[in-house]
């Protein structure tokens, strides 16, 4: 029986922390400062890594967000002495994995950290060496990531010796002209105006400010050397539409909540044909396979998230609510936004939260599945949500007919977990709404049914497939 309850306590304890790495970015959230997220976070990671080393690293598999990974990756080069041999090449693999599937300038913001920490051993210098191997120009790294490709290579003994690139980085202003074409415009630009559009934008940026080129002629120009993410960063400013058609699901909503509501009207059948092009994309093989699917939305006041997290669950709630719709298949999905808002295109954060009544709404039509997304504060009347839910399961439902799953985009710092609605309900965290029915498939795991065996077989098994999509 000891060991029984140690197994329960050891997938509760490993829950707890996919949770977190899922949900919380260590920045402020509508109830919490960043202050308190940090050090909720870091306590988790330090808990983890030194209890379940083995499941910390293998997390990395999992949809977890960027912050996280980056965390756990820069965490375990640190203490590489702590880690058996076997260890150390499982580890080796997923952080390798891992760092090429994150953006560039995070990965060298994690060897920046390293090199502080004075990280420096045989292991470490040769995952920076192979992680730069693989990228695909490192010219156009040393312009666009000058300082962290300098500090890699000093860090990390780099041969560049005296070819062009180390000449570039160390010795500056030696050569004439390179014949690499991002490393010439670079030393062109500062005094022609014309080689400022051979670079990448972000470094276009800055010179074009120096020489006074004018915004719109310069974003007009760069816009080959854009990439996506950029392009939809400034073409709301610069005036024109957002490319729609490719991108992410909660990106996309949340520029969909950007718009006023008079645009959102206007541009009603683009905008929502383009959110539901994205749901199917996210939906792949899953698409029409979840039967009769009912949702509760929170589209309260608190969803309007943080100053740096403005709109997010809400933007979460709408990716879902699209992504349940391509997942339940026609006329197999309803939708119960706690506002009673029927138009989920018009939604905005307002009021309170009254979970306990969508949910007996929901639970009406006796669906096969209902998903509640939400960040669990259940406040008109408080504690209603968790109530209902237990005297369904315990006793309208016992057979469980209806499958029932919380999930929560937002991480609550106090309680080191994502705020849950009832014992009986599994509840996971969710950064975006895409990584839905993987989460799902999670989720499970989460109702104390089952233990630290079942889990630790399902994250071998994503670990398997995660590196098997990294070879």
């Amino acid at each position: 029986m000891a060991e029984t309850f140690a197994d329960l306590i050891a997938a509760e304890d490993v829950l707890l922390f996919v949770n977190a790495a899922v949900t919380s970015t260590g920045q402020r959230e509508f109830r919490s400062e960043a202050d308190e997220q940090r050090l909720s976070l870091s306590f988790l990671h330090e808990y983890v890594r030194v209890n379940y080393r083995s499941v910390y690293a293998a997390a990395l598999a999992l949809d977890i967000n960027d912050h996280n990974a980056a965390l756990i990756v820069e965490r375990l080069l640190r203490t590489a002495g702590e880690a058996s041999a076997g260890e150390k090449r499982t580890e080796g693999a997923l952080i390798a994995a891992r760092l090429a599937a994150l953006p560039p300038q995070r990965v060298y913001r994690i060897f920046r950290a390293l090199r502080a920490a004075k990280v420096n051993n045989r292991r470490t210098r040769a995952i920076m060496r192979d992680w730069l191997a693989a990228r695909p120009d490192a010219g156009h790294d040393a312009v666009k990531y000058r300082s962290g490709l300098t500090t890699l290579a000093r860090h990390a003994h780099l041969p560049l010796g005296k070819d062009e690139l180390g000449d570039f980085l160390f010795r500056p202003g030696k050569r004439a002209r390179y014949e690499h074409a991002f490393l010439d415009a670079y030393r062109r630009a500062h005094f022609e105006q014309a080689a400022i559009y051979e670079l990448p934008y972000t470094v276009a940026e800055g010179f074009a400010a120096k020489h006074g080129v004018a915004r719109a002629q310069f974003l007009e120009r760069i816009a080959p050397r854009m990439t996506r993410l950029e392009r939809l960063r400034t073409q709301r400013s610069a005036g024109t539409s957002a490319e729609l058609g490719a991108m992410p699901l909660t990106r996309l909503a949340l520029y969909v909540l950007t718009l006023p509501i008079d645009e959102r009207v206007a541009r009603r059948a683009e905008l929502t044909g383009a959110l539901r092009s994205a749901a199917r994309r996210s939906a792949g093989p899953y698409a029409g396979t979840w039967g009769r699917v009912a949702a509760v939305l929170d589209d309260s006041y608190s969803a309007s998230g943080s100053s740096v997290k403005r709109r997010r669950p809400l933007a979460v709630a709408l990716g879902c609510h699209f992504l349940l719709e391509a997942l339940a298949g026609p006329g197999s999905h309803r939708a119960h936004w706690t506002s009673g808002a029927r138009d989920p295109l018009l939604v905005r954060p307002i009021g309170p939260t009254p979970l306990g009544s969508r949910i007996l709404d929901a639970l009406e039509d006796a669906p096969q599945r209902l998903v509640i997304v939400s960040d669990g504060w259940d406040n008109a009347p408080p504690g209603l949500a968790g109530e209902v839910l237990r005297v369904w399961r315990t006793r309208l439902d016992p057979d469980r007919r209806t499958s029932v799953v919380h999930v929560n985009p937002v991480y609550d710092a106090d309680v080191f977990d994502v705020r849950r609605l009832a014992p009986s309900v599994p509840t996971t965290g969710i950064r975006d709404a895409e990584d839905l029915a993987a989460l799902v498939e999670i989720a499970q795991f989460a109702e104390g049914r089952t233990g630290a065996a079942e889990l630790q077989a399902y994250l071998d098994e994503r670990t398997d497939r995660f590196l098997e999509g990294a070879s």
